[in-house]
């Protein structure tokens, strides 16, 4: 049996390519080699306010873009979070054996509380429901960043202390990772990573960006102080747009001493070239009725036999009522 991999993306914002090369174009990639269930997370999205209409737009949009760059339905499990009740079901009985203390001390959570005047509670217990999508499917590998690492540790954790408080109930997820893609850090600001949630229009290079879109973008990236490429010593922007064209064409190219100009020219031809087949996919999917609604149907009904199970097996264990 293949072991199980779990993974999941917010619909917010627009994916871009620090999403495809950091995260999306592995999920691609190892989809064959596990039992793979990627997931559109739309109740973390609701941690923060979303205009409704958007939101679901949006989470079309997302698989959709999904499917454009790769995703197989016949060899992965394709779902929207809140079309599997038991999410948000599980997460409620492991909230009850998580200590507040834990969840105080995520580091995603004081930065954010420090940023906002008021949170809703949903943003405290946001990691115990990633621990719910992790553990609802038992999944053994979960590729995430580094930036996601303490949550897959509290996890692990949660996992833990249910097994100690009750019986032997879940899988273990494992701590080490996948090969994870190349870490993109914003056009404008090369010192931060590249983010969906920055409104920016120059920060990031959006998958369904219009070729002359992204050649703008690019061309006015930050670069550095040094009259050319230096491929010794490059500033952030410049290691930044190298690292693009690397992880885009394979090549580390030949830009030594190169005027910039002509240097963001070939990054930008680079990246067009590539999201070219993807965004022609892309049209071909939106433009066939109920496709990637049907995608989503079946995926949410292979995947819920494996959801239900798991949570029958922590309400026998906890001493819950279960029809017998």
């Amino acid at each position: 049996m293949r072991a199980r991999v779990l993974s999941g993306i917010q619909p917010t914002g627009s994916p871009h390519i620090g999403n495809y090369l950091g995260a999306l174009k592995n999920w691609v990639k190892i989809q064959y080699d596990y039992d793979s269930i990627y997931c559109i997370v739309d109740l973390h999205a609701v941690t923060v306010y979303q205009k409704p209409a958007e939101l679901r737009a949006k989470i079309e949009e997302l698989a959709g873009m999904l499917l454009a760059i790769g995703i197989d339905p016949k060899h992965s499990s394709l779902v929207v979070q809140s079309s599997v009740p038991a999410h948000a079901e599980l997460a409620w009985m492991l909230t009850c054996v998580t200590p507040v203390g834990w969840l105080e001390r995520m580091t995603q959570y004081k930065a954010k509380t420090e940023a906002q005047e008021t949170i809703g509670d949903g943003l405290l217990q946001y990691p115990v429901l990633m621990a719910a999508d992790i553990l609802l499917y038992q999944a053994n590998i979960v590729p995430v960043g580094d930036d996601q690492r303490q949550h897959l540790e509290l996890a692990r954790d949660i996992a833990q202390r249910f097994n100690s408080l009750y019986e032997e109930t879940f899988t273990m997820p494992a701590t080490h990772l996948p090969t994870v893609g190349a870490r993109i850090m914003g056009l404008d600001d090369p010192e931060k990573k590249m983010s969906k949630s920055e409104t920016a229009a120059g920060h990031a290079v959006s998958l369904l960006d219009p070729p002359e879109v992204i050649r703008k973008k690019i061309m006015r990236a930050t670069t550095d102080s040094n009259p050319g490429v230096d491929i010794e010593n490059p500033g952030a922007g410049v290691r930044n747009l190298l690292t693009i064209y690397e992880a885009f064409t394979g090549s580390r190219g030949d830009f030594s001493g190169m005027r910039y100009g002509d240097f963001k020219k070939q990054v930008a031809e680079a990246v067009v070239a590539a999201l070219e087949p993807v965004q022609k996919r892309y049209r071909e999917i939106v433009a066939e009725p109920g496709y990637i609604a049907s995608v989503l149907e079946q995926g949410a009904a292979r995947v819920t036999p494996i959801a239900n199970d798991t949570v029958d097996k922590v309400k026998r264990a906890m001493g819950l009522y279960t029809p017998k």
